[in-house]
């Protein structure tokens, strides 16, 4: 394995590289990732960088997101068939039908969705900032898509803003269950329980800390506990067990793992780089109105 990081680290200096990675990918990702995190942090990272060529490891929109904010610059998937179940769940059509039931109240997408979605949506959302975007809208009503169970923890979090949701979901996260919870509870009853916002209301409303990806490492990192169960992707753990060895972690379940985000693999992101392939392109009239989303959420993030 250490050839082939090796064989990366030097296309990545030789052709002005950066790989982006996120916490849900294949743990040795990191060997040869420059920032690793979610999907606000990713962002941010694509936009700040100097590079002339961005390798996401990461999935679809996450790749279409980085092309949307650095035109310019070529944007490779390492594996194109890494997709979103969840964003595959609403298409422009499906959008504009839901918006029309629901005339004049503005449009959140959360940034698990395509480029043609976000073109047509007010301000996009990561699961770290979404109550503080739909706040920054000070409406008595949104719209939020596609994931309504993350839709319905944010309006549980806001009581004076109703939130609509688009019937979307993950379906990692939704394999785990309430019981599953209390299960953990009587199994490890010292353990605090962390779950994602993506998760079905009665976890969340079980969880001791409900927060983003990157939300949950560093309440985990910061605790004075020495015990957790972690309910989300399996790649969060793994990186806890690597980073806090003086503290224990358990995934609640050991199917909690997104196949798509596990397609990549060393080689992957090696082929990417000697090839140049698997480029993103992005249609430049749905990316100019998708940059506008994005940027008000990155604006609001700011502050």
């Amino acid at each position: 394995m250490q050839t082939i990081i090796e064989k990366i680290q030097k296309l990545k200096r030789e052709k002005n590289a950066v790989i982006l990675a996120h916490c849900y990918q294949n743990v040795e990702i990191d060997e040869v990732a420059d920032f690793v995190g979610d999907s606000l942090y990713l962002s941010q990272k694509a936009v700040s960088t100097n590079a002339d060529i961005i390798v996401f490891a990461g999935v679809f929109f996450m790749a279409q997101t980085a092309k949307i904010l650095n035109p310019s610059k070529k944007v490779l998937l390492p594996r194109k068939e890494s997709g979103c179940l969840m964003a595959d769940m609403i298409n422009y059509e499906q959008l504009m039908e839901f918006k029309s039931k629901h005339p004049d109240i503005p449009a959140v997408c959360y940034i698990n969705s395509t480029a043609e979605v976000k073109s047509e949506c007010d301000i996009c959302c990561t699961s770290s900032n979404a109550v503080k975007i739909v706040k920054s809208l000070d409406v008595p009503e949104v719209l939020f898509l596609p994931d309504t169970y993350l839709g319905k923890w944010v309006e549980k979090q806001i009581n004076n803003t109703k939130v609509t949701t688009y019937p979307g979901y993950c379906p990692t996260h939704l394999r785990i269950k309430a019981e599953d919870v209390l299960d953990a509870r009587e199994k490890y009853p010292k353990a605090k329980i962390l779950a994602h916002p993506e998760c079905h209301r009665s976890v969340t409303d079980l969880a001791d800390f409900v927060g983003s990806t990157a939300e949950i490492m560093k309440y985990a990192a910061e605790s004075s506990d020495k015990l957790f169960v972690i309910a989300t992707e399996k790649g969060v753990v793994d990186r806890l067990k690597r980073d806090y060895k003086d503290k224990e972690f358990v995934l609640i379940k050991d199917n909690i793992i997104c196949p798509n985000m596990k397609w990549h693999t060393l080689d992957d992101i090696y082929n990417a780089l000697v090839y140049e392939q698997h480029e993103i392109t992005v249609d430049k009239n749905i990316a100019q109105k998708a940059l506008k989303c994005i940027d008000r959420m990155l604006e609001v993030s700011k502050g």
